[in-house]
């Protein structure tokens, strides 16, 4: 019988570490509100992201550019409401660590703080980026790295797409990544990168790396929830094993409903409530 939640240990980071250390794969999804959280949580994943890509796939926005502080506050909260033994992190949305070190701190502590999450994560590893995460590692507020395709860069870049393919950039991706380490990050995720690039910066990292569309050499793998379980009906990049088709499903429930309610057959008896014996119907009928 497969384990659940409440019959294995809360994840922490040493935990995920050590898995690294055994050779043991790291489970990763996103999650954006209590139900899912609680739900891929029973499962037994090891970490839930609450990432900015909720802008996307929850709020309708075009891309994550405009997903604000308060927003992943929100969601996140929702998200460790649900999760009791997963190690939870929110991702630092676009332009909540730019201004300042004093500002990007205040930010990440309010994930910790105010929606309890257990750790941030930041997109990208520029000198500026890798001094705020010393600063965010000494504030005792534990980091997760993001190289390869950062979507917050999605303007910069044009449009999303594999990263590293090239000699130059694909030196400049594993450089990023030991840089992370050395600045003290926990974990660094690795997306759209070739498998092979993928393999030689698992190898030489202490730290887990944590594949979306690397390949199977990471040490652990996330993907968005939504994606894997077919809750959207988009596009879907070439990484996503869908395991679920719940966007058909859902809309057959609701279109089913439509028609049952629509010829009379819902509510029936069964769904409907009833007098007790001793109330006066027709007493009730004449006033």
């Amino acid at each position: 019988m497969p384990k659940t939640n409440s019959t294995l240990s809360e994840v922490t980071i040493p935990l995920l570490l050590d898995k690294k250390q055994k050779g043991e794969k790291i489970t990763a999804l996103t999650a954006y509100d209590y139900p899912t959280a609680k739900i891929v949580d029973l499962a037994g994943i090891d970490l839930i992201l609450v990432g900015d890509s909720l802008g996307m796939v929850v709020l309708g926005y075009p891309n994550t550019i405009p997903v604000t502080m308060d927003e992943m506050i929100h969601h996140t909260r929702a998200v460790t409401r649900g999760a009791v033994r997963a190690l939870v992190v929110g991702d630092m949305p676009y332009f909540s660590f730019h201004l300042s070190e004093e500002e990007a701190v205040r930010n990440a502590s309010r994930f910790l703080k105010e929606a309890g999450a257990k750790a941030v994560k930041i997109e990208g590893a520029t000198r500026k980026r890798l001094k705020l995460i010393r600063t965010l590692v000494e504030a005792e507020i534990p980091v997760m790295g993001h190289v390869g395709l950062t979507p917050q860069s999605l303007y910069h870049l044009g449009r999303f797409k594999v990263q590293g393919k090239e000699n130059r950039e694909a030196r400049k991706i594993v450089k990023d990544a030991e840089n992370l380490q050395k600045a003290g990050a926990f974990a660094v995720v690795l997306e759209c990168i070739p498998l092979e690039l993928a393999r030689v910066i698992t190898e030489r990292l202490e730290v887990p790396t944590i594949g979306i569309g690397a390949g199977p050499h990471c040490d652990g793998q996330i993907l968005v929830f939504h994606d894997l379980a077919g809750y959207s009906n988009g596009y879907l990049p070439k990484f996503v094993k869908r395991y679920a088709q719940l966007h058909d499903q859902m809309r057959e429930a609701v279109r089913q409903y439509i028609q049952d309610v629509s010829v009379g057959e819902f509510p029936d008896d069964g769904h409907s409530y009833h007098l007790g014996g001793g109330v006066d119907l027709d007493e009730i009928k004449n006033g």
